[in-house]
């Protein structure tokens, strides 16, 4: 069974990695190419865009594909589109891997906006210490609220640099735990945090801590996603494959 991944996640590199040594699947792991030192893969790595939805249906056919599998980030909506209308076209079986959000907890002060631009304006007129935690290419409407000062942490360097006057930038990879967020937003003196509800444990330090620390958070809501098969666990997706494994061998596939 070949199989094509859609990665760029904890999740999608853990999948590989239990699928690698499994002798009757062929594993390839897609990534969109925009970090600069991506992890090391346990499988084969294709890097870049297919070029849309005719582009990924074209590689599925020549590839001879027999399972996509979308384990892409919770807000990267439009390849996830992408991703259920070429299954469809090519007649590809897709599932996907998303992670389940996170709830609201006692002490959490979240106020949940549909864009960055509510994010912006949430922010409000009045200077605060903000800490993005967006992606690099995420966070230029903050350009026009030069009052606040930004604390901006993302893998590669954010370049060209958010243009206000009071930015700060960190270079680090996660997973990041709440005592080190914690320290983090003490360091820096931090007002508030504005984040994705991305899910999942790596990421969820920044959450924690502002709950101990008494600090709102403005949380940016999901985007719609394609209704397609839906699991929540890299063990999910394994039973899956396992079953469509076993029932292509009994029809003598």
């Amino acid at each position: 069974m070949r199989i094509l991944i859609l990665g760029g996640t904890t999740e999608a590199r853990a999948l590989a990695g239990a699928l690698a040594d499994r002798a009757r699947f062929t594993v390839t792991l897609s990534l969109a190419g925009r970090t600069a030192n991506p992890l090391p893969q346990p499988v084969p790595v294709r890097s870049g865009g297919f070029g849309g939805v005719d582009g990924l249906a074209q590689f599925l056919h020549d590839e001879k594909i027999d399972v996509l599998v979308d384990a892409t980030h919770p807000y990267a909506a439009q390849i996830s589109a992408n991703a259920a209308c070429a299954a469809a076209q090519a007649d590809v079986p897709l599932i996907a891997l998303s992670r389940a959000p996170w709830k609201k907890a006692d002490g959490d002060q979240w106020l949940e906006v549909a864009s960055v631009a509510d994010a912006v304006a949430a922010l409000g007129a009045v200077p605060r210490r903000v800490f993005l935690a967006l992606g690099r290419k995420e966070i230029e409407p903050f350009a026009t609220a030069p009052e606040h000062t930004y604390l901006v942490r993302s893998v590669d360097p954010v370049d060209p640099p958010l243009a206000v006057p009071h930015a700060i930038y960190l270079t680090a990879r996660g997973p990041f735990t709440e005592a080190d967020d914690r320290a983090l937003l003490e360091r820096h003196r931090i007002d508030v945090v504005v984040a994705k509800n991305s899910g999942g444990e790596a990421s969820y330090g920044k959450i924690a801590a502002a709950r101990t620390l008494h600090l709102p958070v403005i949380l940016l809501r999901r985007p719609a996603l394609p209704e397609v098969a839906a699991v929540e666990t890299v063990e999910d997706v394994m039973a899956w494959l396992d079953h469509a494994s076993a029932s292509a061998a009994a029809r003598g596939v």
